[in-house]
């Protein structure tokens, strides 16, 4: 499966995105064989669902996903992708999706946002920023 992610993002994201040997950015992972429990307190998984790899929803989102990369790596963000409903992932079983739907996991493991449209990194990273989680990170982070 990271195979068919590479070739289907590599069709769409500039070239500056991709890393030296062509494959995705490593923030940008297939979501066929991981758990939410493995990113549980260490990274903020935004889901993206789609029921092919040709959804033009699915390519607008992964576009505007990547033109706020640098914003939403700051906040911990790791994109999973899942296009083949037949594959019956984890991730599908759990959050059920319809067709395209973009979830936003917090890092304590909850469901945080459910869209079913694609949404900017500006718009992911606002409701980031009022979680309790990281508003704490970023006072850490000033020392405070």
């Amino acid at each position: 499966m990271r195979a068919i992610l590479t070739v289907v993002l590599a069709g769409f994201l500039p070239f500056a995105a991709l890393a030296a040997d062509g494959s995705a950015p490593d923030w940008i992972q297939p979501g066929y064989d991981v758990e939410l429990e493995d990113f549980q307190w260490k990274q903020r998984p935004v889901v993206v669902f789609a029921d092919s790899p040709d959804d033009p929803r699915f390519h607008e989102q992964m576009e505007r996903l990547m033109q706020g990369a640098e914003v939403l790596k700051t906040r911990d963000v790791v994109v999973l992708v899942d296009t083949d409903p037949a594959a019956k992932s984890a991730l599908r079983k759990k959050l059920r999706p319809r067709g395209f739907m973009l979830v936003l996991v917090g890092k304590d493991g909850g469901v945080k946002l459910r869209k079913p449209h694609p949404w900017t990194a500006r718009e992911l990273s606002r409701s980031i920023d009022k979680f309790p989680e990281r508003l704490r990170e970023v006072e850490e982070r000033r020392g405070g």
